[in-house]
């Protein structure tokens, strides 16, 4: 296991702290979404409208589970962890760390939600999606990292330390 694999929610940092992480680690950097973005030629949102959200989640499920990596730092999308077979993949593949960040923190983050490629089913607020994520993000990762309040390099602190 050699790979480092970030999950949490949207505006959880995930893409930051990875692109910080892979230098300091001598690493490459994947962001799964750019992967997704590339491999299908159009954007997130883009995919979204024609797929529709599940259509979506099948093309994220299909597209990390086969990623073959080494020596990587994976920033995932925010609804990876909809995708069973990625996820199970991504565990053996490498280290499957949370980002966590409270509600309130994330929506601060966040601007349209839409324009940022994020699934919400219709009449869904950010609130209810947090609520059903967070048991998956917490069910799928090997380890969880508190992000509250902390500046990027005290993260990949963190993560270096217990790695």
């Amino acid at each position: 296991m050699n790979n480092i694999i970030l999950i949490g929610m949207p505006g959880a940092g995930k893409s930051t702290v990875g692109v910080v992480l892979a230098k300091r680690l001598g690493y490459r950097f994947v962001d799964s979404d750019l992967v997704i973005q590339e491999k299908y030629d159009k954007l997130l949102h883009e995919l979204i409208a024609e797929n529709g959200v599940e259509g979506f989640w099948k093309i994220e499920n299909d597209v990390n589970a086969s990623l073959v990596l080494r020596k990587s730092v994976v920033a995932t999308g925010g609804s990876v962890i909809y995708g069973s077979q990625a996820m199970e993949h991504l565990r053996q593949i490498g280290t499957v760390l949370y980002l966590k960040l409270p509600l309130e923190e994330i929506a601060d983050r966040l601007g349209d939600l839409n324009a940022r490629g994020v699934t919400l089913m219709p009449g869904q607020t950010l609130a209810d999606l947090y609520a059903e994520r967070v048991p998956l993000y917490e069910k799928y990762a090997h380890k969880t990292i508190d992000c509250q309040k902390r500046p990027i390099r005290e993260i990949v602190h963190t993560i270096v330390s217990m790695i």
